[in-house]
């Protein structure tokens, strides 16, 4: 008995989201590492322009002493 062999049509469009899809399952460690250094860059500049994480960093308790150690 012979088999019929289908060929698929797919459109342009479905056959780019497949491509899209398959990348995203190929580098999928590799996103998710960038996308991992991208938030914390994000997450630390938000955190030192605040000004009291500032003051931490310029003020030095007990007077201004070249060497505070």
């Amino acid at each position: 008995m012979a088999r019929r062999v289908e060929t698929r049509n797919d459109s342009a469009l479905t056959r780019a989201v497949g491509k899209v899809f398959a990348f995203v399952r190929y580098a999928e460690f590799e996103i998710l590492f960038l996308l991992f250094f991208i938030i914390a860059y994000i997450v630390f500049k938000d955190i030192t322009s605040r000004p009291e994480y500032n003051q931490i960093l310029v003020k030095k308790p007990g007077g201004p002493e070249f060497w505070p150690y």
